[in-house]
């Protein structure tokens, strides 16, 4: 017989680097699902988990320091809490700093009385001899608290007591009041008891400071809930002019009303903290210390980056090179297979040719060319993310940013860029000002993604390395592909400088950047989250715009007019343009084919030049160099290539993710012209210039 489980739904918030995911993944374990908040770009995670007999679905709310709305993922947490109404709203801590993640627990239980606080990584609080006395948090804060090492599993069965409490009402709360200065009191009572006789389904104290402080993307949210204007409602309207009457006798203009808010409650969270938190050892973060004197030092944070990311780079290099040949020869070798069961299932012979070597082939290419680096890049990667060494780099380049009037945390998104352009762009959502959000998703292209890798290092190592397998070599290819990225990274700089200075004027804006406390990697957990949230994602997506592609790129190749195939009279239209930029038409001809995915533009560019009608396999790269130079190419031209392939319009993947997370069809046209007209005025300048010594 079927249970006929009761439902329930959870929110689960925190600040960043505080364990939250963690907490979230013990309580669901595989059953999780992603997806969009309505009416936002934001993604969310949630998932199920059960106990004693009732079935809970938890959401999981982006990280936030605050609840005061600056960005997205504060708006998305902040109405989550607010209007979706959870039976239980979880705030994950952290013990190590519980002082500034009780700014954000302070706001949450301003919002609803069922909150449960999780003080995680006690473990860590242990061995920097930090105590917190949860007993005492509990009393002062009215909400129940428990402590939790997440990672091992401690306290997670505590924690879903407390939900359970709450949610039977076995247990009854008395949450902080928060008390203001008299005058706020008083602005605050006098909406309040507006909307309280107008029946506003919604924590009338908290949402009456609100109004007053006129927060407009809260009274839009909250018009939509409504279904009205919250103004139309009986005697709220002159409630709130009344109000900031009050406000303005103790000179407290509008503007200036969430600086007092924010005051007060950082003042309470520094009294509560000084009250429970006990530090057994003064200097508690001494290793941290050290490591960061050597990590963020002015004068070797930058130079232990760039060897760093040479050291990914070549481990990238080295270890993608056997399971890329493995996968093309195993898939290749499928061709033969696929032909013969369209044979056997009586295809048309032209039906067959389009799907194996139109088609297929492709994604072959696509497959083999870009897993095995990504399946290396993403999880070294995000082993420097869960080590804490991300927040590091933008420590690092936030004065470069700033000189550009750009936000620090483009660092973090220019990072993500080096995985997939598209993931950079979907992470430029940490940055607060709408601005410098902007600048980071139109010069994250200038950034080589993995699917840009392989092409570049397959022209450094023809035409400037050689051919060995040594050391030296693989060595001197990561340094060369460094220099390259150099460039792309200084080209974002510069760039971000000029769009600050023209079209997108402005100032930096000012950010809380974390540096949180080194942490040993979770290999396991890095591994299954690399693959499958970063590899296999980006993959797919690549895949599902490489296979339409294929087809199209088959009958251009096989369509003749006049005895020359489509694809040929293209590439001779754009030949003379192709010249004057160090390239030629059959190049430009494949960069344009290979719009849907950069790792197509070799294969299609050795179909260009041999004549033939399907994209054709090499077996090494002294082949395709012979080939090259047959057709033409120079050391200048590889110069060129490599630049054009670093700067040059991005994929489709990455201009669809842009349309969707700026809305607009002209930054997304800017997007894709901007960094093609710098690529083709870099090529052409470099291209005069060498002619020059030629």
């Amino acid at each position: 017989m079927k249970k006929n489980w009761l439902s329930k739904t959870v929110a689960l918030a925190g600040n960043p680097n505080v364990g939250k995911s963690t907490v979230f993944n013990t309580l669901t374990g595989l059953h999780q699902h992603t997806g969009n908040w309505p009416g936002k770009t934001v993604s969310n995670a949630s998932g199920n988990f059960i106990y004693n007999n009732i079935e809970y679905t938890i959401f999981d709310l982006p990280g936030t320091y605050s609840l005061i709305s600056h960005s997205k993922e504060e708006e998305v947490a902040r109405d989550f809490i607010c209007f979706e109404n959870p039976d239980v709203t979880i705030v994950v801590c952290d013990a190590v700093c519980l002082e500034r993640n009780l700014n954000l627990v302070l706001q949450t239980i301003e919002i609803t009385d069922n909150v449960v606080v999780c003080v995680n990584l006690m473990d860590e609080a242990k061995k920097k001899k930090i105590e917190v006395d949860l007993v005492k948090l509990e009393k002062l804060l009215g909400v129940p608290v428990i402590g939790a090492a997440a990672r091992n599993k401690v306290g997670i069965e505590k924690l879903l007591e407390q939900v359970d409490n709450l949610v039977t009402k076995k247990k009854r709360v008395s949450p902080l009041k928060i008390k203001y200065s008299d005058k706020i009191e008083e602005a605050i009572n006098k909406v309040e008891s507006v909307l309280k006789e107008v029946n506003i389904p919604f924590n009338k104290r908290w949402l009456s400071l609100k109004l007053i402080d006129d927060e407009k993307d809260l009274i839009i949210t909250l018009n939509k809930y409504l279904g009205k204007n919250i103004m139309n409602f009986k005697g709220v309207f002159k409630a709130i002019s009344e109000a900031r009457k009050i406000l303005m006798e103790d000179n407290i203009k509008v503007d200036k009303l969430k600086d007092s808010v924010v005051s007060t409650i950082i003042s309470l969270s520094e009294h509560i903290s000084k009250e429970v938190v006990t530090f057994k050892k003064k200097d508690y973060n001494k290793r941290d210390k050290k490591i960061d004197k050597f990590l963020t030092n002015k004068w070797t944070g930058i130079p232990v980056m760039l060897l760093l990311l040479m050291g990914i780079l070549w481990i990238t290099i080295v270890g993608a090179n056997y399971p890329s040949n493995f996968l093309f020869d195993l898939l290749f070798k499928l061709e033969v297979y696929f032909i013969d069961f369209f044979n056997f299932l009586k295809f048309p012979t032209i039906v067959s040719e389009i799907l194996v070597y139109g088609v297929y082939r492709v994604l072959a290419w696509v497959v083999a060319v870009m897993l095995p680096p990504m399946a290396i890049f993403f999880p070294l990667f995000t082993i420097l993310e869960d080590i804490g060494y991300l927040p590091r780099i933008a420590f690092n380049l936030d004065k470069c940013f700033k000189k550009c009037s750009a936000c620090g945390k483009q660092a973090l998104t220019m990072c993500m860029g080096f995985g997939c352009n598209a993931v950079g762009v979907t992470g430029a959502r940490i940055i607060d000002s709408p601005r410098e959000r902007l600048i980071a998703i139109l010069t994250n292209v200038f950034v080589p993604c993995n699917g840009r890798f392989p092409t570049i290092i397959s022209i450094i190592t023809m035409f400037f390395v050689g051919f060995g397998v040594g050391f030296g070599n693989s060595l001197l290819s990561s340094l060369i592909l460094t220099l390259v990225i150099l460039i792309g990274i200084s080209m974002t700089f510069l760039i971000s400088k000029i769009l600050s200075k023209t079209i997108l004027k402005g100032f930096p804006s000012s950010f809380t950047l974390e540096l949180p406390p080194y942490r040993r990697p979770q290999i396991g957990k890095v591994i299954i989250r690399s693959i499958f949230d970063r590899t296999l994602f980006v993959l797919g997506r690549a895949i599902s715009v490489a296979a339409p592609a294929g087809l199209v790129i088959w009958l251009m190749a096989n369509i003749d007019i006049q005895n020359i195939s489509l694809l040929k009279h293209c590439s001779n239209f754009l030949d003379p343009f192709g010249n004057l930029i160090g390239l030629d038409g059959v190049i430009l001809m494949a960069f344009i084919l290979g719009f849907p995915a950069n790792e197509i533009v070799v294969p299609i560019m050795i179909m260009g030049y041999m004549a033939t009608s399907n994209l054709t396999e090499f077996n090494n790269l002294i082949e395709l160099k012979t080939l090259l130079i047959n057709n033409g190419w120079t050391w200048v031209t590889a110069i060129c290539f490599i630049l054009f392939s670093l700067i040059h319009f991005p994929c489709s993947t990455t201009i669809l993710t842009i349309k969707k997370e700026t809305g607009s069809s002209k930054w997304t046209i800017f997007s894709f012209l901007l960094p093609t007209i710098i690529g083709i005025i870099m090529c052409c300048l470099v291209n005069c210039l060498l002619s020059l010594f030629l």
